[in-house]
């Protein structure tokens, strides 16, 4: 059976070319029709050279279209997956270098100090919209895969206006498990875990080594080792001192994007000056310059490099590998191909999967994924002050995002700047916000919010 994969933000070659390889070593997705779109022309050209020559080498010919019209793109699709990013990384710096001059630090600050600002969820918002309502019109029937951020408030937002829809969202910080065990001293293979939560606050409570409960192991871990391992840590390391401590203060593991510097690097009391950062070892300013930015721009400078010179072979660059770090190839063939496989998914509550979450919100949590289509599982309950700090730092100032981009209401989203934690007045949060919304780029999202100064 030949089916049709579209990606929408093609132009990341990175991730083009990690789907490309992914589906290399899916023997059913052989046949598929892989259609690449991006507005910038030439962006999507490198990544549709190097995903051709990246078949090649791997004696794979597969159909791969490239196109900057997305309804081309998608007509006829059986899965969709959106991860394209509206707005650029000059708006993202810009933004926070303006939150800096206000007061505003990286630790804790989700939605101002993060990749889910919210003058960057504001156009995502109407991106991820305006896709799936095409694909209403050419593809009805298409699985729509969400892996922009920010799939916590995407998620959410989409599935409470088109509740029969058939949007997941997607996210890897569930690769965050893998380390811990090779921490402990073992294979992945060895590992069987189960987290739940909601996206970038995904908590494991039930986890085992070779069929033994993973938790005692980790504590003599930590008792025996864990001090001697800080001393030659990484500033973000899964098992590092700040994770250990959420652990033990919360008493379920913090996995993912959940508590690292990149994620939103929470909570913000690891993070009130220089030297309560050091002393946790946690510094989200150098993540996202060293980590995210750099490492991008170099890796955009090795794509470059290799469109230039057809000698380099796309396949060192990206060895092929069975898919261990997206699960998007995993899940397209178990629905594709009745290929039963539990996969960490981002869905709606709806039915109470995780205890106390809102049955109308986004939680992360292992599913049932295969031809029938995607099933939660219910989940072990998660410890009380998790779903508390879960409700006052990610549902609280998401249903308040939300209201404020339903309703185009000011107040609402200077409400929602008000509840981070480094606000300390209204006047540094209004002036800061109409600042932000001074942007040039930023005009149809003043006009939007209907600013009175």
């Amino acid at each position: 059976m030949s089916i049709k994969i579209s990606i929408i933000g093609a132009g990341s070659a990175v991730f083009s070319l990690s789907l490309i390889r992914d589906i290399c070593t899916t023997p059913r997705l052989h046949d598929a029709t892989i259609s690449l779109m991006d507005i910038d022309e030439k962006r999507l050209n490198a990544a549709y050279a190097l995903c051709i020559r990246y078949g090649h080498e791997q004696g794979r010919h597969f159909r791969i279209e490239k196109t900057t019209d997305r309804i081309a793109c998608i007509t006829g699709a059986d899965f969709v997956i959106n991860t394209a990013l509206h707005v650029n990384y000059d708006l993202w710096k810009r933004g926070w270098a303006i939150a800096q001059r206000y007061g505003y630090r990286y630790g804790g600050s989700l939605h101002i100090m993060h990749d889910e600002a919210f003058w960057i969820n504001y156009y995502q918002f109407g991106l991820m919209e305006s896709v799936y309502e095409d694909m209403q019109k050419v593809c009805p029937d298409a699985w729509y895969l969400l892996v922009a951020n920010p799939v916590l408030a995407g998620i959410t937002h989409l599935k409470r206006k088109y509740p029969n829809s058939k949007i997941v969202g997607l996210c890897h910080g569930f690769n965050g498990v893998f380390p811990i065990a090779e921490q402990l001293g073992y294979k992945r293979e060895d590992v069987k875990f189960e987290l739940s939560g909601v996206n970038h606050s995904v908590w494991m409570n039930h986890f085992t080594l070779k069929g033994q409960d993973g938790f005692p192991i980790l504590n003599r871990w930590i008792a025996e080792y864990s001090e001697i391992f800080y001393q030659t840590a990484g500033f973000c390391s899964l098992t590092g001192p700040k994770v250990i401590d959420l652990y033990r203060r919360y008493g379920a593991y913090p996995i993912g994007d959940n508590g690292n510097p990149g994620g939103g690097a929470w909570g913000w009391w690891y993070h009130t000056d220089a030297e309560t950062e050091n002393r946790w070892n946690d510094d989200p300013a150098r993540w996202f310059k060293q980590i995210y930015f750099d490492a991008n721009e170099r890796m955009v400078a090795a794509i470059a490099t290799a469109v230039a010179d057809n000698t380099i072979r796309v396949s060192e660059m990206f060895p092929p590998e069975e898919h261990v770090h997206e699960p998007m190839i995993p899940l397209i063939e178990s629905i594709a191909f009745d290929i039963p496989r539990v996969i960490i998914v981002n869905v709606q509550n709806t039915h109470n999967y995780v205890e106390g979450i809102p049955c109308d919100f986004e939680v992360e949590i292992p599913a049932l994924v295969s031809a029938c289509g995607i099933a939660g599982i219910h989940c072990k309950p998660l410890p009380k002050p998790v779903i508390a700090s879960i409700l006052r730092d990610r549902i609280a100032p998401v249903e308040t995002e939300l209201s404020a981009y339903i309703n185009g209401d000011y107040e609402t989203l200077l409400s929602l700047i008000l509840m981070d934690p480094w606000t300390t007045s209204e006047k540094q949060a209004r002036q800061f916000l109409n600042e932000i919304l001074d942007q040039p780029e930023l005009s149809e999202m003043k006009e939007h919010y209907k600013v009175l100064r």
